[in-house]
């Protein structure tokens, strides 16, 4: 491969790879939103916690649980760890430690093959940072879905203890 074909390359994956973060956090801003409401639907439907039954909260301590490991997982995802690229003259952190100056030059200096290297540097540590927030996404996505029965078997709970006046359910 030339040089040329190399660097138009490594330009195109770079820009393929960085096509999916906006993916990964529209998924996780979804997701997040969803777990508020049902925080909040259970939050406005509890009961009193002199009125809480032993099941209720073993449910709500469930659902809770689930959902607060949940987003603890989605902000893990939304923060990856972002060491790396020592040196790198593509990756915004490393160039960010370089006088104004001293990146203008250092990148003008580069060969088109060092360019190149650079640039699929980055795609690997992009992938890496996507893999984490993919996971991430996929573990909170799992745990919310565990919580979705002790979720509803709570909020039924507080629609039974309150009766009709405050229930989503009852309505």
């Amino acid at each position: 491969m030339t040089t040329e074909k190399l660097l138009q390359a490594s330009k195109d994956q770079l820009n393929l790879v960085l096509g999916f973060f906006p993916r990964a956090e529209a998924k996780s801003s979804v997701l997040l939103a969803i777990e508020t409401g049902m925080l909040a639907v259970l939050g406005t439907n509890a009961p009193p916690l002199k009125g809480f039954s032993p099941l209720m909260l073993t449910v709500t301590g469930i659902a809770l649980a689930l959902l607060a490991a949940s987003i603890v997982t989605l902000y893990r995802g939304a923060f990856p760890r972002l060491k790396g690229g020592h040196e790198s003259l593509v990756y915004f952190r490393e160039i960010a430690t370089r006088t104004e100056h001293r990146f203008v030059e250092e990148f003008k200096a580069q060969s088109e093959e060092r360019l190149a290297t650079e640039l699929l540097g980055q795609v690997w540590r992009n992938s890496e940072i996507l893999r984490t927030k993919f996971d991430c996404l996929k573990t909170a996505f799992v745990l919310m879905a565990l919580a979705i029965p002790a979720w509803l078997a709570a909020t039924l709970l507080f629609a039974a203890y309150n009766g009709q006046t405050r229930s989503i359910f009852l309505k």
